[in-house]
Order: structure tokens, then C-alpha cells, then sequence
């Protein structure tokens, strides 16, 4: 059994389902917490995946699909609440459709600066509990540390340049979970590609990060932000799978029933795969997105999300061929918690 000391998930993340009404000061409610890192995706029509959080403020907004800088939007998510967020009436956001929001709970402020590392941050907001922090800092271009808060070892940060020098430069995933200065670009399709001038994750510790000297990361006068995840047993998990290209896949067991799974083969030039307990259909019918990709909700018969973990349901390329490695990123409710209540399959 996976026991756990966070005894109800929905109190660090959560998704939320929602209509637009196209108009101004839309209150979405239901969240149940103050959100720092929201998450939103049209999911009725093609439209960029919306990011926003406490950190950099909460009208700055990044999109996973493209390479964009950071950008101001007033009539996107104008607020965070206690018990969500507040919308104007853009239509990414508000439009006449429905969408979807994942929410993160980190510090529920900017938080103050983190002087760990060899470069200090701007604001750092950290829950170490849930093992998720948020931290910007500006780059150096040569090799540095920087601290993140979680009092853990990070398992996976995903970086993105934010200042206008930026041009288009690549969302950055790094993970021990892979070889040493490999990474993976959240807004492509690309697989696994290694630089030296990529981080050097095997010197990641319970305080800080390393950072290498790519553009993407750390260039002189560029500005970052960073997301940081360490891993909670009952909660979150982070590791790869091999597919066995059968229709009834591997079994990846995670110790929880998951509520959120991001998945990207990083063999080969795929899409990645973003899954939740909360938007229709069933197992094996569970719809899903694309974070790198503009696409409207999808529906296919390729996914079991079970009590315990997951499992693919297709060979096809983005979740199952055979050999292939894949990455992923979960979050959900324990099996049972440390007041012993047993979570139920879905």
C-alpha cells in the first residue's frame, strides 16, 4: 500500500471544468483552494494553452504550444481566489465553449527571494508539502545553482524564458528520470536530445538546481521562470514506461488513483499526451489534449486511468509502441492516507 501524509489531493491540485459566458469578471469557482499555477485549455476549439501564475503576476501569460515570450493580458485570468480564479472575456479563456483548467496549489503568494544558490531569485513560492515550488531569476550565461524551496531533490522542472530578448525560445524540460543534460521541449513533439550546455540534473540536490548555459535556461540577462516538482508518495509521480505495442499496454503502476497524467514518448518525434479524471468519457474513452499543439479536446480508445495507476489501451506512437520510452508526470489521490480511508477506483 502507498501511504501518504496528504490525505486529500484536491487540497494542492485539482481540475476544473467550466463555460464560458464572454463576459467580463467571470468568477470560476469550485477549485477549492487559491490557485497559484492555473492551467487552461478551450477544449470545444483550437486555441493556445493558456498559463498563468502568482509568481510573475497574475495577468502575465505564457502559452505551452509555442516558443512565445512571456505577454500582459487584461482580459485574461484577472485574478486568483480563494476558491479559484476570476476571467475577462478573452476568448481563450470566456469564450461561448467549454473549457478546462488544472490548478496548482504553491505558496499563494509571490513569496520572497531564495539565496541558495549562486544566483538569487526573484520570488520563490514554495509548498514543500505537495513538492511544488515556482521561481524566477534572471541568467547569468555561465554555470550556476539556484534555489527552489521543496527541501527535496526536484524529480522534473520545466523552464521557459520569459523577456522579450527571448525570440522563440523553446520551453525546457529536464528529469534525473533520463540521461544526464537531455531534455525535452514541452511546446514540440521533438524526442530526447542532448548538450552539454544543458543542466547537469545528476547535481540536483534538496536545496538547489543546476543550471547550464543554453538559451533556454540561463543566458546572460534573459529572464526565467521554473517549475519545479519533487516527488510525494500518494500524490505525484514521475518516471517512464517501455511500451510493449500491444493494445492491452503495460501496467504503470503510480501507488495513487491518478487525477492528471502527462505523457511523452521520448524516442521519437510524438505529441505529448495530457489526460484527467475529470473531462467525459471512461475508461478506455478518456478524452485528452495536447500541450504542444492548439488542438481541440480529442477522444480515442487509448488510456485506463485505474486505481492504482494507469494503463495504455493502443500501440499507437504517442503512448505505446513497441521499445519506445516514454515519460511521465502524474498527480492524484493516495491509495490510502494516514487517516487509513482507501481511495475507490474510478
Amino acid at each position: 500500500m502507498a501511504y501518504t501524509t496528504i490525505n486529500k489531493s484536491k487540497d494542492y491540485f485539482n481540475t476544473k471544468i467550466y463555460t464560458g459566458n464572454s463576459s467580463n469578471g467571470h468568477a470560476i469557482t469550485g477549485v477549492g483552494f487559491q490557485p497559484d499555477w492555473v492551467w487552461i485549455k478551450n477544449r470545444g476549439g483550437s486555441g493556445d494553452h493558456a498559463l498563468h501564475d502568482v509568481v510573475r503576476g497574475v495577468n502575465k501569460r505564457l502559452v505551452s504550444n509555442n516558443a512565445n515570450s512571456e505577454s500582459t493580458l487584461s482580459d485574461g485570468v484577472q485574478s486568483f481566489d480563494s476558491d479559484g480564479f476570476t476571467l475577462g472575456d478573452a476568448g481563450n479563456y470566456n469564450g461561448s465553449s467549454t473549457y478546462v483548467s488544472w490548478n496548482w496549489k504553491a505558496g499563494n503568494s509571490q513569496g520572497s527571494s531564495n539565496t541558495d544558490g549562486s544566483i538569487n531569485t526573484t520570488y520563490t513560492s514554495v509548498n514543500a508539502t505537495a513538492g511544488f515550488s515556482i521561481s524566477k531569476y534572471d541568467g547569468t550565461g555561465s554555470g550556476a545553482t539556484v534555489g527552489h524551496g521543496l527541501g527535496a531533490t526536484p524529480k522534473m522542472i520545466i523552464w521557459k524564458r520569459l523577456d522579450n530578448n527571448a525570440g522563440t525560445t523553446d520551453w525546457l524540460v529536464q528529469s534525473p528520470i533520463w540521461a544526464n543534460r537531455n531534455k525535452l521541449v514541452l511546446n514540440s513533439n521533438a524526442a530526447l536530445a542532448y548538450s552539454s550546455t544543458y543542466a547537469n540534473v545528476d547535481n540536483w540536490s534538496n536545496s538547489v538546481f543546476t543550471l547550464g548555459t543554453h538559451a533556454a535556461q540561463n543566458a546572460s540577462n534573459g529572464t526565467y521562470v521554473a517549475y519545479c516538482f519533487a516527488e510525494k508518495t500518494g500524490y505525484s509521480k514521475f518516471g517512464s514506461y517501455t511500451g510493449n505495442g500491444n493494445a492491452d499496454g503495460s501496467f504503470i503502476y503510480t501507488g495513487f488513483k491518478p487525477a492528471w497524467v502527462l505523457i511523452k514518448n521520448s524516442s521519437s518525434a510524438t505529441s505529448w499526451s495530457l489526460y484527467d479524471n475529470k473531462r467525459p468519457g471512461y475508461n478506455e474513452d478518456n478524452a485528452y489534449l495536447l500541450p504542444d499543439t492548439t488542438d481541440s479536446e480529442l477522444s480515442d480508445k487509448d488510456i485506463d486511468l485505474l486505481s492504482n495507476g494507469f494503463k495504455p489501451r493502443t500501440s499507437n506512437s504517442a503512448l505505446n509502441t513497441s521499445g519506445d520510452t516514454y515519460i511521465y508526470m502524474a498527480f492524484g489521490q493516495s491509495l490510502v492516507g494516514s487517516n487509513n480511508i482507501p481511495a475507490t477506483a474510478r
